[in-house]
């Protein structure tokens, strides 16, 4: 066990001898020493320091106050010990930081819109990457068949497509019925009620159709993909599957894409069938249109081209979807709270993604007139 510091006044009180460990382990009874020499101890009295023990940032703090926090007043030997009691000092000495002030004014506003812009621009860059890997993922897949990895493929076009037929149908049937119901509405005032056939048949053929199913598909299988995978990043099977020599890549990311690839465009035929049955059903009940006649004039007003039109964007929103969700995956942390952030984040920037896209290939079949 360790000496305990002690302290004694020699040479008529000009001179206080120090001696044994001045360490935390004994820091209540070198407190109760300092206190009693307080007051005995002259102003220009030397503190001999150099048959001292072990010390600490406790013990220097004691002799800095013994010395009135004059570290020029205590004599050591040693250099280390003349380099903490030379830190403590500075420490014990220097002014208290300053607390900025935070901001919350016109200049937060400009940094926070500053930092949103970068990480968007990052989080592209990225994802231009991912996508780079994932197509190069697939051209080494192309020239080694083996390396296609067919029962993942299949369960997961089952979870992505197969599970997910029931509410993209639904929602698609519930959505034409309300387009019809408000076209029939708007319509009806100008005697052109019977248009609303075409109003159902355009919207979901061109747009309705595959833009509902990309966002359904995108908060279902994209954050599923997200979790999936943040799940396996958390707990380093990520790493394992590195450590056996494979590519997260071939065995992570490329079934989920190939699924999508696959269950997106039946998906997509799904809900635009069912938004047409949604509409149909509206305008047989509120315009007396027999279904004959709405699939009669269906056909005559609609060409087929609008159909290929909405079909074309869907391997376009599969892929997309799926590059996110993965690249989202990786992205966590190693916490089930960067699990939840991250999954977040792969719904909201699919569905902008899907958003835009759509827009600016709606612009672009306008102007080709398509």
């Amino acid at each position: 066990m360790s000496e305990a510091g002690s302290a004694q006044l020699v040479e008529d009180g000009s001179r206080l001898s120090i001696r044994g460990d001045w360490t935390l382990e004994h820091v209540a009874r070198l407190a109760t020493l300092c206190a009693n020499l307080q007051g005995k101890i002259a102003a220009d009295s030397r503190i001999d320091a150099r048959a001292i023990g072990h010390i600490d940032t406790a013990g220097a703090s004691f002799l800095l106050d013994l010395a009135g926090a004059d570290p020029a007043r205590i004599d050591v030997d040693r250099a280390s010990t003349r380099k903490l009691i030379a830190a403590v000092s500075r420490a014990e000495n220097a002014p208290p930081a300053k607390r900025r002030r935070k901001d919350r004014g016109f200049i937060a506003i400009l940094a926070n819109v500053g930092q949103t812009l970068d990480d968007i621009w990052n989080d592209a860059i990225a994802l231009v990457g991912f996508i780079g890997l994932i197509l190069a993922a697939f051209a080494r897949s192309a020239l080694d068949p083996r390396r296609w990895r067919v029962t993942s493929t299949v369960a997961h076009i089952e979870q992505t497509g197969l599970n997910a037929l029931p509410i993209v149908a639904l929602l698609c049937f519930l959505v034409g019925a309300v387009v019809a119901f408000l076209g029939a509405t708007v319509l009806k005032d100008f005697g052109a009620s019977i248009y609303t056939v075409e109003l159902v048949g355009y919207s979901f053929l061109r747009e309705f159709g595959v833009l509902l199913t990309a966002i359904m598909v995108a908060g279902r299988s994209g954050s599923a993909f997200t979790a999936q995978i943040g799940s396996m990043k958390a707990r380093e099977e990520v790493d394992a599957i590195r450590t056996l020599g494979l590519q997260p890549v071939d065995v992570l990311v490329m079934p989920r894409v190939l699924a999508l690839l696959v269950s997106m465009p039946i998906l997509t035929l799904v809900g635009m069938l069912a938004g047409i049955i949604g509409g149909a059903a509206v305008c047989v009940i509120t315009l007396d249109v027999s279904p004959l006649m709405f699939i009669t004039r269906l056909h005559e007003t609609t060409g087929v081209r609008h159909f290929w039109v909405g079909m074309s964007k869907a391997p376009v929103f599969a892929f997309l979807i799926a590059a996110i969700g993965c690249l989202e995956g990786f992205k966590v942390a190693g916490s089930a709270e960067s699990v939840g952030t991250h999954t977040t984040s792969s719904v909201v920037q699919s569905i902008f993604v899907v958003i835009l896209i759509d827009a600016l290939a709606a612009i672009f079949f306008m102007e080709i007139n398509l």
